[in-house]
């Protein structure tokens, strides 16, 4: 994770680090294909544990608040649900995915415990291309999220005005290179947030990654 906190008249804070992991399980427990395209929906659940790096300094030397530490410091409770529509408007190759997930934070470094994450995130993609015997693909479209964080706290004390609300927009896309993986790439930019007096939103996001999937032959 790379986060920098820009403020008018003072140097860039912010870093390079490790994340977070997740340790998740996902079952997908709803599946219907159709000459339209495929519905599925599914969840996931498990932990985010305290693997991302907590040391990050400000140009001043001084230990960076754990909001802008690439790790928590914490175990903290993940928790999702996802839902895939292809065919939307019976169009066969246009797909509305929507992720929505919650994160349950404990405390962390600093004796901070920061405010629990909500987060809602729709995209809507179109596939351009995709290779005759389907091994090849590629997607692209627009996507929202909505987040939504409570306030954190330090030392038992509630910091008010350090969550709030943010409303990003930006584009996705994700291609599948050959059969079980893919490569993906988005990025968001802010349109709306809170104005509170510690809240610190998202101007421009940026993510990417990999997937490769596999089969474990003995868990047949």
């Amino acid at each position: 994770m790379t986060n920098h906190l820009d403020v008018a008249g003072a140097p860039t804070a912010g870093g390079t680090g490790l994340g977070d992991a997740m340790l998740l399980v996902k079952y997908r427990f709803y599946r219907r294909d159709s000459s339209r395209g495929t519905t599925q929906t599914s969840f996931a659940l498990g932990p985010t544990l305290p693997t991302g790096r907590t040391d990050l300094t400000g140009p001043n030397g001084k230990l960076l608040p754990a909001g802008l530490q690439p790790g928590s410091g914490s175990t903290d409770l993940f928790l999702a649900a996802n839902w895939t529509y292809t065919g939307l408007f019976n169009i066969k190759r246009l797909v509305a995915d929507e992720d929505f997930h919650v994160r349950v934070r404990s405390e962390g470094k600093q004796a901070t415990r920061l405010g629990s994450e909500l987060e809602s995130r729709f995209w809507l993609s179109y596939r351009p291309y995709e290779s005759k015997d389907g091994a090849r693909e590629w997607f692209i479209g627009p996507a929202t999220t909505w987040l939504h964080s409570r306030d954190d706290h330090a030392a038992g004390i509630t910091e008010m005005g350090s969550g709030g609300n943010a409303l990003l927009a930006g584009i996705t896309t994700y291609v599948g290179i050959r059969p079980g993986m893919h490569v993906w790439l988005g990025i968001d930019w802010d349109v709306a947030h809170s104005s509170g007096t510690r809240f610190m939103p998202v101007h421009r996001h940026i993510s990417f990654g990999i997937t490769q999937q596999f089969r474990l032959h003995f868990l047949r």
